[in-house]
């Protein structure tokens, strides 16, 4: 995807998510259901940590510590934020040369692609946190997500020791005909499903054990989408 592409669904997450923001004090003490332990709030309140640190890094071009979020009261916090994060992330050129988390090349604009995909997933959690339906993602997006999440992510989980090695190959598709592999060798085992089940699967915010269709070893195929593939 082109770098405006990101910056568009980007733009049109930190929108609606800054609606979310200003919320009741009660509705932001809601649980999020697929983050364990956050109230809605602190679920602010970590966008509002990676929004700073990812400007931080972007303009600097190296590694930087995270800062914290305040204690409580941390919508408000994010909200005094998000102009000054999206901007960074707009003038940003892309082909930078800058620190990352993922594989070569280092450059800015792995951070547009990983932010936009960062509020679209949390966007998901705001959503559900404040009971209302989940959000429609473009297809092209979707794909996009999908690749981060086995190309790079899944990868990384690994070499972090997070999720065990695959003892066998095991290949993603979904219905365009878009498929990733993981491991060596022939595939032993296929996982099939929708795109929009296959991107919000993957990040643990759909039933992706329940919805996909497994060919092959379906032992090796639950335990690799149960990863966890993604942090």
């Amino acid at each position: 995807m082109l770098p405006d592409r990101y910056l568009s669904e980007l733009a049109s997450s930190l929108d609606s998510l800054s609606t979310l923001a200003r919320q009741s004090a009660e509705t932001l003490r809601r649980p999020v259901p697929d983050c364990p332990g956050w109230t809605l709030d602190e679920l602010f309140g970590h966008l509002g940590v990676i929004e700073r640190w990812a400007a931080e890094v972007v303009r600097r071009g190296r590694f930087v510590d995270e800062g914290k979020a305040p204690g409580e009261r941390a919508a408000p916090w994010f909200l005094d934020g998000v102009g000054a994060f999206f901007e960074t992330m707009a003038a940003l050129d892309p082909e930078a040369q800058c620190w990352t988390f993922g594989p070569a090349p280092h450059i800015a604009g792995f951070w547009l692609r990983r932010q936009a995909h960062e509020h679209a997933i949390h966007l998901v959690d705001a959503c559900a946190a404040s009971g209302l339906a989940i959000p429609a993602f473009a297809e092209d997006f979707m794909l996009d997500g999908v690749d981060e999440a086995l190309a790079m992510f899944a990868p990384r989980q690994i070499g972090l020791k997070r999720m065990v090695p695959l003892e066998q190959a095991v290949t993603f598709r979904v219905p365009d005909g878009s498929a990733w592999t993981l491991g060596e060798g022939p595939a032993a085992a296929t996982i099939s499903g929708p795109l929009r089940e296959m991107y919000l699967g993957l990040w643990g915010r759909s039933g992706l054990v329940d919805t996909a269709s497994i060919e092959g070893d379906a032992d090796l195929a639950l335990r690799v989408i149960q990863g966890p593939l993604t942090p």
